[in-house]
């Protein structure tokens, strides 16, 4: 018999009262956490009007490596915020009840995710104060986005994909604005949520158009969770560099970038159960499912090494051969490529014993190897490939200044300092699907 996804038999008030009280009391950790997190977001802030004011040339991109630090990372918080949308719409159409318990916390993920993303490649346009040229606006003086590029799709793409998530999350928030109106403390806290709740009274008609507003929010993000990474990795596959056209990118672009999400699903989980004593509603089993998808898109990302590099030998691009049977394994970023394998890998085996899927210690460690792996192979990917083009006398080598690193490590104090917010005014836990679940449970 599988495990419970409600430990005990909470009634609906016992449930609406744990999963609220986050938003009225603040522990004394949260003000320590966020003044951990704030500093490093200060950081990030400083660095981008340092970029900002200074030019790119702070950071260590150079000829040929026009692309460093700031695209990698680019790409792996774009990762990041896939399996937050793959949970919350993808599940909910295939009916799958653990993400009733963790969607909103990941629904949070993506926006967050995105927001640290768009920073890279704003500022590494040179000048950011026109990055409104990437948008296909009606101008007058008839400058137009280049749309024979794929850099223009990622604008169109990545902003669609943020603003459907947005409303997607917005829909979910409502009949929890409700309540938080109905048991609000004070009065500026009624009206903020009294206009977040839109008038909700949680009558029968209401529950069905929000149900129906909710499937079509679902079905309408489903494909762009394909489609995002597909046309990120367009980015890399577009070109003749080697080791970057190639038609397997798409399909692992999009298994890489699941993976990593699921690493950062299961990194808040574990840290936010104890936090808030959530144990009871995010269990073991929930534990369980996100790393048995850990497990496939490992696989599947796994799939894609295998392809890659059982095809190296029949290339007919020496260039290429070179690459991806020396340069990586056995060049000069050799430790990147072998960390790579360990950790996206080697260590994700560990998940075939249900001990290592629901102890939260090991699986805490495995998320954390799991995102670090996949930003190296990110790292890898971008910058082997542009240090070794075609002409030996165009080779270079890459270095990150401290700029890039300060500003890597920022976007993780804004990520959680974005976090932090977020669980400070809304439940982490969407309450009205908590408490369907429940009383699901209660008729089995």
């Amino acid at each position: 018999m599988s495990e419970p996804l409600l430990l005990g038999r909470p009634s609906p008030r016992a449930l609406a009262e744990q999963l609220l009280k986050t938003t009225w009391t603040t522990p004394r950790r949260f003000w320590g956490l966020l003044a951990c997190t704030g500093t490093l977001s200060l950081l990030c802030i400083l660095c981008v009007l340092y970029t900002a004011t200074t030019g790119i040339g702070v950071w260590g991109n150079n000829v040929p490596v026009g692309w460093g630090f700031g695209i990698t990372n680019f790409v792996f918080w774009i990762g990041i915020g896939h399996a937050g949308t793959f949970i919350s719409a993808f599940l909910l159409l295939l009916k799958q009840g653990w993400r009733s318990s963790i969607n909103r916390v990941v629904e949070a993920m993506t926006l967050f995710a995105l927001v640290c993303a768009g920073i890279f490649p704003v500022l590494h346009l040179g000048r950011p104060w026109f990055a409104y040229w990437l948008f296909p606006y009606p101008a007058t003086m008839k400058i137009w986005p280049q749309f024979r590029s794929a850099l223009p799709w990622d604008t169109v793409a990545v902003s669609t994909y943020f603003s459907l998530s947005a409303v997607f999350l917005f829909v979910g928030l409502i009949p929890d604005a409700a309540k938080l109106r109905d048991c609000a403390p004070g009065k500026w806290q009624r009206r903020f949520y009294g206009v977040l709740a839109l008038g909700w009274r949680g009558t029968a008609r209401e529950w069905s158009f929000h149900r129906i507003a909710y499937g079509l929010m679902a079905g309408l993000a489903t494909p762009l969770v394909v489609s995002v990474h597909t046309i990120v990795s367009m980015d890399f596959a577009m070109s003749q560099l080697p080791g970057w056209h190639s038609t397997v990118f798409p399909p692992f672009f999009v298994a890489g970038a699941l993976f990593s999400g699921f690493g950062m699903v299961a990194t808040i989980l574990i840290l936010i159960r104890p936090w808030l004593g959530l144990g009871n509603v995010i269990t073991t089993r929930h534990l369980d499912a996100v790393a048995k998808m850990m497990l496939v898109t490992a696989w599947m990302v796994s799939y894609g090494y295998f392809t890659e590099y059982v095809l190296a030998p029949s290339a007919h691009d020496a260039t290429e051969k070179q690459l991806l049977l020396h340069d990586r394994p056995f060049g000069q970023h050799a430790i990147t490529f072998w960390v790579i394998l360990a950790c996206n890998f080697v260590l994700p085996q560990l998940l075939w014993m249900k001990r290592c899927r629901v102890d939260p210690r090991i699986l805490f460690v495995l998320s954390i190897t799991t995102n670090i792996g996949m930003w190296a192979e990110r790292y890898m990917l971008i910058v082997t490939s542009l240090e070794r083009d075609f002409l030996p006398s165009s080779w270079g080598t890459f270095a990150p200044t401290v700029i890039d690193i300060a500003l890597f490590a920022g976007t993780f104090g804004l990520f959680s300092t974005l976090m932090l917010g977020f669980l400070r005014l809304f439940p982490f836990i969407p309450v009205h699907e908590v408490q369907k679940l429940a009383h699901d449970e209660a008729k089995r």
